[in-house]
């Protein structure tokens, strides 16, 4: 029987839950530490076991309050750092500040490579995260970096639904390439949608259809899902075009301000995300299906832990 006496996970106050599914999956418990704001708001870590030399997991990802959960994160990896461990890897599920990762307008930061930058500086070895953003994000770190995805997950349950005449759109250019990769899994068609992006407050604009959504169902498919304009703007273009219904799926459910009251009015049959976000209960409709990450990142885990391939959970027939 194999041991994992040398592999510990720990995590913040980001989501507890996602990392106790993780430890289930592998089968040891979470690792034992205090967390916690003091009045002045200064954060304190102590850990409180044993990590000399170990391999260390610390799972937390950048959820809101987003600024938060990264100061946590940076302070956790140092403690680890400081109490000697052998190997230290953030795992952070979602990756805040990704939209941020070029200078797009003059004079602003590119602030996805700052955070990289933190990571490092902090003391990670490496990093783990699930579908970036943008993919350039990687060569943001000079340490390793494994990319997980939701496509596979994803995929699967609707590829369980067997849904007739599905045709697959990515909400806008950039997620084009995600989204034939979608389609193709499921052998259906793809279209895509064009977009404007109007300000930096989120606000866009839907242009066009590339691509025959007449008498399909639809199936969006982006990285996350933020104030939920431009998901409810492409549902109605799809209903517009002829879509005879509107599946929506996403990694990452970020759901902020008025992302649920607009979800809940739309007429999209079904919107399908993951758990590398906790979803509170005033976040969740009858509409939606969040499936679990955890059995993944648990054998990713595993995998880097015992000096396997990560790369080899997504390869046909792994």
């Amino acid at each position: 029987m194999e041991t994992l006496d040398d592999l510990k996970i720990f995590t913040g106050n980001a989501h507890p839950a996602l990392a106790q599914s993780v430890c289930d999956s592998i089968g040891i418990p979470l690792g034992k530490c205090e967390v916690f704001e003091f009045s002045n708001e200064n954060i304190f870590v102590r850990i409180l076991e044993n990590v000399r030399q170990r391999d260390v997991f610390i799972i937390q990802p950048f959820s809101s309050p987003v600024n938060k959960n990264i100061i946590e994160l940076l302070i956790m990896i140092d403690a680890a750092k400081r109490a000697s461990a052998g190997r230290i890897t953030a795992v952070v599920p979602y990756y805040a500040y990704g939209r941020t990762d070029k200078k797009d307008q003059p004079r602003v930061p590119i602030t996805a490579r700052l955070i990289a930058d933190l990571l490092t500086v902090a003391g990670a070895n490496r990093l783990m995260a699930v579908d970036f953003h943008a993919a350039q994000i990687q060569g943001f770190f000079n340490i390793p970096v494994d990319e997980l995805t939701a496509l596979y997950l994803l995929s699967d349950y609707f590829r369980n639904k067997k849904i007739k005449d599905l045709v697959v759109v990515a909400t806008d250019i950039g997620i084009s390439k995600r989204a034939r990769d979608f389609a193709a899994r499921l052998k259906a068609p793809l279209a895509i949608m064009e977009k404007r992006r109007l300000d930096n407050a989120g606000h866009t604009e839907t242009l066009n259809v590339i691509g025959d959504v007449k008498g399909k169902v639809a199936l969006t498919v982006d990285d996350e899902i933020d104030t939920a304009g431009s998901l409810t703007n492409t549902v109605t273009a799809l209903l517009e075009r002829g879509a005879t219904a509107v599946y929506s799926c996403c990694t990452h459910p970020v759901f902020s301000g008025p992302a649920i009251k607009r979800i809940a009015a739309s007429p999209v049959k079904e919107v399908i995300v993951t758990d590398t976000l906790p979803l509170a209960g005033n976040k969740k409709l009858d509409k939606m299906t969040v499936l679990s990450i955890a059995p993944l990142v648990g054998e990713a885990i595993h995998r880097i832990h015992t000096g396997q391939s990560v790369g080899a959970l997504f390869q046909p027939g792994e």
